[in-house]
């Protein structure tokens, strides 16, 4: 057994980005930017009134203007502004030469159909001068950046229409288990419903990696062989649950060193998940999850999440926080690092959910985060910080 972040820390070291590929901005949501962004144009790119209102000279502005121009937002004004000179402008439109000052519509009084008589003293000129937000040639996004909605606006305000990303990879979910039906089927005396591998395959998905269900395989070496032989060979990453332990059926261990597989990780004084595997070949990845709906819960979030967020360049995607507890925290023993469903209170503090162990899958429906407590603590006093993980 070897301590959870001893084995975090062997995972990640194989856990390096894939290829980058050029990706169409409508698909470009959620990935990693494998470049760094430079804007081909100040922003904004002239300078432009703030308001719908009248550009004029501030110097004017006690009195009587003559409007000499409409500006509309996309178009070039024809005419200076010269002494007690304004021009009628839209939101967004291109401040005319000779203004330095827009005055607000609701600031002005109409004298007649030609001129206007300005009714507020303000000292906020109301335009966004050329480059204030982005001069051309500025760094507007780095090269690990993981796109979201507002750096899709950057992008596209750059002219960036198809980013450098990197690329999602390939994962292949298995369940394993003479005892296990797919949901669709009720089960008979001894069987239960798969439900570990579409937790799996939910988690994965909310990655943004559309995983391939390989379906359940039961505890038969042969069977196993097959199945785990072409997934390594096809797969960037395959995520398989139960048959990791050390019963009489466990099979998956004995049947990856027939593969070549080179075991990094097989087991971690931690609870759940204390039989966790990881493997490598040639670049191929496997996770061997335990059987226990909790344990295979947690294991992926802690584990195999920071794993595959790594492959696609994420690199900070797995931080832990520190929070204070809302109450004492007492376990039996403290032999084991143990991870426990927690909520977030209205007071920012961490409360523990009742946890009957690895099968009580129902403690994670309304849990916001996962504590970790370490490895020879068993109190915690109320008001104690604790490392928890959001979910």
């Amino acid at each position: 057994m070897i301590p959870f972040h001893e084995a975090l820390a062997i995972s990640q070291k194989f856990a390096l980005p894939r290829d980058t590929v050029q990706v169409d901005l409508f698909q470009a949501l959620g990935r990693t930017l494998a470049e760094d962004i430079f804007s081909d144009i100040s922003m904004p790119p002239f300078n432009k009134s703030a308001m719908d209102g009248y550009a004029c000279r501030k110097s004017d502005l006690k009195n009587r203007l003559q409007i000499i121009e409409e500006i509309p937002a996309g178009s070039v004004p024809l005419k200076k502004i010269c002494e007690n000179q304004c021009a009628r402008i839209m939101t967004g439109a291109m401040v005319p030469d000779g203004a330095d000052f827009v005055i607000m519509k609701e600031d002005i009084e109409e004298v007649n159909q030609d001129s206007v008589q300005c009714t507020k003293e303000t000292s906020k000129d109301n335009i966004c001068y050329k480059g204030e937000d982005v001069k051309n040639g500025d760094l507007v996004l780095k090269n690990g950046d993981v796109i979201l909605p507002a750096h899709i606006a950057i992008l596209a305000s750059v002219g960036c229409s198809h980013p450098r990303v990197y690329q999602i990879p390939t994962v292949a979910v298995i369940s394993t288990g003479n005892e296990l039906v797919e949901p669709t089927v009720i089960p008979g005396i001894s069987k239960i419903r798969n439900s570990n591998g579409y937790q799996l395959i939910a988690q994965v998905q909310q990655l943004g990696i559309k995983p391939d269900y390989l379906g359940i395989v039961r505890d038969d070496e042969n069977s196993l062989l097959e199945i785990l032989s072409r997934a390594l060979d096809k797969y960037d990453v395959t995520i398989i649950s139960g048959g990791v332990s050390v019963g009489d059926f466990d099979f998956v261990p004995k049947i990856l060193n027939e593969l070549h597989v080179n075991i990094k990780i097989h087991g971690m004084d931690v609870r759940p998940g204390k039989h966790q595997l990881f493997g490598e070949e040639a670049s191929h990845f496997i996770f061997g999850m335990p059987g226990n709906p909790v344990s295979s819960f947690v294991q992926f979030e802690v584990l195999v999440k920071p794993f595959l967020n790594a492959l696609m360049g994420k690199t900070a995607e797995h931080a832990s926080i520190s929070l204070p507890l809302e109450e004492d925290y007492i376990r039996k023993k403290g032999d084991l690092m143990i991870f426990v469903p927690v909520s977030l209170t209205t007071q920012s503090t961490i409360l523990p959910l009742e946890y009957h162990g690895s099968a009580h899958i129902h403690s994670y429906v309304n849990a916001w985060g996962i504590m970790e407590i370490p490895k020879g603590i068993s109190i915690l006093k109320k008001g104690e910080n604790v490392r928890v993980r959001p979910l």
